[in-house]
């Protein structure tokens, strides 16, 4: 074969593949119009050409094959003691199969009130109707049972216990007559997501466990009491379904901070037990226009609980969304405890030397262990960082020796101590090894690192969060994973002649109500350069930023960006200036304007043409930091404005000063922004 006749047929492999990874939503032909069909061919055999064109087009993929003889599934036993048989081995599925099987085959652009119809359809093309076994399983007991109808409306099998019997249970209380009798009164229907399916080689029943196993996990996983409630002009699917799948598979493979994951779980159940209050207290209310005071009562109580359910479930949201799941963060680590002062009442330096030296002993005795001939220190010597820190009271000192440290743990620093590497950043290196959330955690009063290189792998969280009091970073390089420094609420942080990059996230996170002050440092190579996060939230106070001197540059977005929400007086100033058309062009654009002419005007003088550029170049800098200062100072006065207004609605018509006077504090001086993605300042609206 020819290398021309080669290439042509990859190419085509190539487009085949991309043709059959097309999401169905974006093909322009949608689970609907397929259904329907065009007007000259009837339903049934719509159906049946689309049935059959999904198995072939579809031979090789998670559905299985009925060309290939034999099963494609695996198998697995069963846990207990009763020897049942095996079951297909259907809960390994990936990311993106369990996604196509909803979005092209279950689903597709379902609205949230018709799920159960188009599960249903789905069913009633793949499931085989009877003659399967299967184990069904509650918290209580595991019974084999075999299958002789489907109802498929109600997602139910009809089942009939298996001869010989095989139950097991907590208990010895599942007899034969006893589980009769349940299934009596079961009407012997089961659910579907109830069902094991027996393992069988032939092949006849894949379809039929894969199917079941897509139910399972879609109820378990994906499906919430509340989303029939949901409005239904929205796509299920897309608003649902896809950011609750990729966040069960993020925290499969540990991509989710495991605080984040208990929030969320915890979110997701405080949401299910106030919904059923809700619905209770909905149904009691009667349909008729009475006026009772029991009445009155239950609707304010409705409505009450009606908020926050609502309340709940937007946060929900925020956490399944990839995007704004790290932007609004979450608050932990109260729980360290700092340990205090040494009983002892000493102060103890504690050394951490790769290879120790005479000769590195006596620099050390001179430049660090004797700093007053007349003071008697203890010191501790220990084989690793994270050992010494550990070993750490309130006041000590750490000194790491010049060596490359891997650390298999988190710095979580509760006291106020020192971190000192004894040479230059990059002589004193500690690389995290190993998967875990965080690398530094640091709650103590008054902790300083200074000329540490941090090195971070395999990380979910940043490489230094700082949760209470204040850190101070200088003289480090911070070469991140995730996110880098994250400043919570309260918290402080003063980073001095530091170099940090690679987060994926945002190099420096300020949280509302913190304190940050950067002073000739350099952040570039990150998603964003520096975060400052939503505080018009009447809950939040205003931060304290402070950015004189640093190098901001070649980011993959803003250089500086702020994440505040939208207000509605705020929508119709934009969609006003739209109308009337009113822009206005910048004055970096003026400038730069005038540059270009001045250098028409002496296209001979390259020393004057160097120095045009040199000023273009340092105003357009200088308005930058402008412009930085002016829109946060902005959205501070907003702040106030919006507090002020609430305060006058509540009936306080003279709000105390020091109540008002929570203007951010903004010194934005000398920073240089270059090569940033999206520009030197931009505002995320949500």
């Amino acid at each position: 074969m020819a290398c021309s006749d080669i290439r042509k047929l990859v190419s085509i492999l190539f487009q085949c593949d991309l043709l059959l990874n097309e999401p169905l939503l974006c093909s322009g032909v949608t689970k609907r119009q397929k259904q329907e069909g065009p007007p000259w061919v009837s339903r049934e055999e719509v159906q049946r050409e689309d049935a059959e064109s999904d198995w072939s087009a579809d031979s090789w993929s998670d559905y299985g094959s009925r060309d290939k003889p034999g099963t494609t599934l695996g198998r697995t036993v069963p846990d207990g003691n009763v020897l049942f048989p095996d079951i297909f081995h259907t809960d390994h599925l990936l990311f993106y199969e369990r996604f196509r099987a909803y979005q092209d085959y279950i689903l597709a652009d379902c609205k949230a009130s018709e799920v159960k119809r188009f599960i249903a359809e789905y069913l009633e093309k793949v499931l085989e109707p009877s003659g399967w076994q299967a184990i069904w399983r509650t918290d209580v007991f595991e019974v084999l049972v075999g299958v002789v109808g489907v109802d498929f409306s109600a997602l139910k099998a009809v089942v009939q216990l298996s001869e010989p019997f095989l139950c097991e249970s907590q208990d010895s209380s599942f007899t034969l007559e006893c589980m009769q009798e349940l299934l009596e009164l079961k009407e012997h229907q089961i659910l579907l997501q109830e069902l094991w399916v027996v393992y069988d080689e032939s092949g006849d029943f894949d379809q039929t466990a894969l199917a079941i196993e897509h139910v399972r996990f879609f109820y378990r996983c994906i499906w919430r009491t509340w989303d029939e409630e949901e409005e239904d002009e929205f796509d299920y699917f897309v608003r649902c379904v896809e950011p609750r799948l990729r966040l069960h598979y993020d925290i499969l493979e540990h991509r989710v901070p495991s605080g984040l994951i208990v929030d969320y779980r915890n979110l997701l159940s405080q949401c299910e037990e106030v919904y059923e209050k809700f619905l209770s207290v909905r149904n009691s209310i009667s349909n008729d226009d009475s006026d009772s005071e029991a009445e009155n009562v239950s609707m304010v109580e409705g409505l009450k609980l009606y908020d926050k359910v609502e309340h709940l479930k937007q946060k929900l949201k925020l956490i399944e969304n990839p995007l704004l799941r790290y932007v609004f963060g979450y608050q932990k680590y109260g729980s360290l405890q700092a340990k205090g002062l040494r009983p002892t009442g000493a102060r103890v330096i504690h050394v951490v030397p790769w290879t120790m030296t005479a000769g590195l002993l006596h620099m050390l005795a001179r430049d660090k262990l004797c700093p007053a001939p007349c003071e008697e220190l203890e010191i501790q010597f220990h084989r690793d960082p994270l050992a010494a820190v550990n070993a750490c009271y309130e006041g000590d000192k750490v000194i790491i020796c010049p060596g490359h440290y891997f650390v298999d743990g988190v710095f979580s620093i509760a006291d106020s101590v020192e971190l000192e590497g004894y040479g230059l950043p990059d002589d004193v290196v500690i690389e995290k090894q190993g998967k875990g959330d965080n690398f530094f955690d640091c709650t103590g009063a008054n902790i300083k690192i200074s000329n540490l290189k941090l090195v971070q792998h395999d990380a979910v969280e940043g490489i230094l969060n700082v949760h209470h009091g204040k850190t101070t970073l200088e003289n480090c390089v911070l070469q991140c994973e995730t996110t880098g420094i994250t400043v919570r609420t309260s918290a402080e942080l003063l980073m001095r002649n530091s170099d940090l990059y690679g987060a994926k996230g945002a190099g420096v996170e300020i949280y509302p109500g913190s304190v940050c002050t950067l002073l000739h440092n350099g952040i570039h190579h990150c998603k964003e350069g520096i975060l400052v996060k939503n505080f018009l939230d009447e809950d939040y106070e205003v931060p304290k930023i402070a950015m004189i001197n640093n190098m901001i540059h070649n980011n993959e977005g803003y250089g500086v960006v702020l994440v505040r929400p939208t207000i509605p007086s705020e929508m119709k100033d934009a969609s006003a200036q739209e109308t009337t058309g009113n822009t206005q062009p910048t004055q970096a654009g003026d400038e730069t304007a005038c540059a270009e002419g001045s250098r028409q005007e002496q296209p001979g003088c390259l020393t004057d043409e160097l120095e045009l550029c040199k000023q273009a170049e340092a105003s357009e800098q200088t308005e930058n930091n402008s412009e930085i200062a002016n829109v946060l100072g902005a959205t501070s006065a907003k702040k106030s404005q919006i507090h002020k207004k609430r305060l006058s609605e509540l009936g306080f018509t003279e709000a105390d000063d020091n109540l008002m006077s929570q203007e951010m504090f903004v010194s934005v001086e000398g920073n240089q922004f270059k090569w940033n993605g999206k520009g030197s300042f931009g505002i995320f609206f949500f």
